[in-house]
């Protein structure tokens, strides 16, 4: 080792020595490593530049790989990871298998599983997390499934099952006997089964439902008549109940020998003979009460729940805005008949957004992934509200040609504003929309508020539009004049009186898509609608139509 590399570590300035081994090959590099003293090992790698380190890491012996790759932060040693190569991974895995959940991702596994490398894929796989499993069998090929799945532990390949998109599950089902299949259906939730039966073909149900027992049968039947987007549709009956009678001590043996099937122990509830929804006791209360107390005296009777039959967007909104991580769910007779988790309420939650986010880009709901929809299920998806929105067009051209032989007679040039108006109006109006639609969603507004909403938004859009077509003016007058006048000198016709019409124009259209914006999401919620089905589409089309009107009639009027 250079004496001044030695004098640098010995002074711990680690970035300096860095740099002074940047111009050393990665061999020379390898080799210092090893003269380095152990305390240095780690500050001097963590210093390197991630590709320069990516290049060492696979020139050291097994025991310096380990300790730097144990030493460096997960971020950190992601960046360096992703300069080796795959086959020089897999070659670490291979000779540090306690460090291999460390750096094995999707393409590692995928190529251990190739080389049918089950001693090292075993191990590997059952340390790993059931959504990055999830990820990796989505991307196996199709014969590889069921190998990757017989290699799991029987709990942890029954929690990856339910991560796994449809098209997988379906493949997977498929290749699977009928004694893995039952396994499996004996190791779900109730709702997860629940969830998958909904969403397999006919075929695949009978299968399912046959391999299933009565009682399994008979509350899937149960839970599948509630309405599809009701609290009832997503909630399981896999919960903890006590009495009120109960002591403290009686309530942990019932949570030992009954925890192992329930979705969650944290939340307990307490309720009658007849299943009445009493109270709740949280794990922390038992834990903190003494043996012998009775649960009617720990339990909090000022219970939050919901029906069977509330929509099951207002069950995850309740859940997000109280923090709970379970809801209970009563009948109407208040009968707790099953919870709603946070788990569930989160994936709701992303479902109702993307759906609000596809229906105000006017395109159909598809629950399956991007790179898994064909082109034909896309084009399907788009073309209805393309084809509504091109026939809906008709309005403003119908307008335009009603106006085009005045506007011509009057100036050509006027029909430059036109896209500039339209523009202006259908981005503001879709401004106000998407406003009012995120404060519907998360119970901010309601329609009782329209009179307030109306009130903000006109004066929110008198500010922007007086800002906008003064703006828009001095635009015309000197940005505009320029360009025609240097690139069309025939047409340099943009006079103060034309300059202020279209600024007039524009602060009236951009004053009439705010209060349109505003007005029509909360009068589709109030006709019990999606409100995020006629945001952007509908919104821009009637603004466009109303741009032109207000245009083409202040044109003609005053310069006509």
């Amino acid at each position: 080792m250079e004496e001044e590399i030695r004098k640098l570590l010995e002074q711990k300035n680690y970035d300096d020595a860095a740099e002074s081994v940047r111009k050393y090959s990665p061999e020379a590099v390898a080799h210092l490593f090893s003269e380095v003293e152990e305390g240095d090992l780690v500050p001097l790698a963590r210093a390197l530049e991630p590709e320069q380190l990516a290049d060492v890491l696979v020139l050291l012996d097994a025991a310096l790989k380990e300790k730097i790759i144990e030493g460096l932060r997960d971020d950190e040693l992601q960046e360096v990871m992703e300069d080796v190569s795959v086959d020089d991974t897999v070659d670490i895995i291979e000779e540090l298998p306690k460090v291999a959940r460390l750096i094995a991702e999707e393409d590692e596994i995928l190529a251990l599983l190739e080389e049918r490398n089950f001693a090292v894929l075993k191990p590997l796989l059952a340390g790993m997390n059931e959504i990055d499993l999830a990820e990796v069998f989505e991307s196996a090929k199709e014969e590889d499934l069921p190998v990757l799945f017989r290699i799991l532990p029987k709990d942890l390949a029954a929690q990856m099952f339910v991560e796994i998109d449809t098209d997988t599950q379906q493949k997977l089902i498929k290749k699977l006997s009928d004694k893995e299949l039952k396994e499996v259906m004996d190791e779900l939730f109730l709702d997860d089964t629940v969830d998958l039966v909904e969403e397999m073909p006919s075929s695949v149900v009978r299968r399912l439902l046959a391999l299933s027992d009565s009682e399994t049968r008979a509350y899937i039947n149960e839970l599948l008549k509630y309405p599809k987007d009701s609290a009832g549709s997503i909630m399981t009956i896999e919960f903890v109940r006590f009495l009120p009678t109960m002591s403290v001590e009686r309530a942990f043996d019932i949570i030992r020998e009954t925890a192992i099937d329930k979705e969650t122990i944290y939340t307990c509830y307490v309720t009658d003979p007849e299943n009445k929804l009493l109270g709740l006791v949280t794990a922390k209360d038992l834990m903190l009460a003494k043996k012998g107390a009775l649960i009617s005296d720990i339990m909090e009777e000022n219970v939050i729940y919901v029906n069977t039959k509330d929509d099951r967007e207002e069950v995850a909104r309740k859940i997000s805005d109280y923090g709970f991580l379970a809801i209970p769910v009563v009948d109407d007779e208040r009968r707790l008949v099953g919870i709603v988790t946070v788990d569930d309420a989160i994936d709701v939650i992303e479902e109702e957004t993307t759906e609000d986010i596809e229906a105000m880009a006017g395109v159909l709901h598809d629950n399956r992934p991007y790179l898994k929809t064909s082109a034909v299920s896309i084009w399907k998806k788009r073309v209805p509200w393309l084809l509504i929105l091109m026939i809906s067009a008709t309005f403003t051209g119908l307008i335009i040609n009603s106006f085009e032989g005045r506007l011509n007679a009057i100036s050509p040039v006027l029909f430059a504003c036109i896209p500039m108006l339209m523009d202006t109006g259908g981005n503001s109006g879709s401004q106000a929309s998407v406003t009012i639609i995120r404060a519907l969603a998360l119970g901010e507004l309601t329609t009782k508020d329209t009179g307030r909403v109306l009130l903000k938004e006109i004066l929110a859009g008198l500010l922007l539009a007086a800002t906008l077509a003064v703006a828009c003016f001095a635009k015309l007058m000197l940005i505009d004049n320029l360009l025609f006048g240097t690139f069309m000198p025939g047409n340099r016709a943009y006079t103060w009186d034309k300059c202020a019409i279209v600024s007039l124009s524009l602060f009236c259209t951009v004053l009439v898509a705010k209060i349109v914006g505003c007005l029509l999401p909360l009068l589709v919620k109030k006709c019990k609608l999606d409100p995020a089905a006629v945001a952007s589409p509908f919104i821009t089309t009637i603004v466009d139509a109303v741009s032109l009107m207000i245009f083409c009639g202040l044109s003609v009027l005053i310069l006509g």
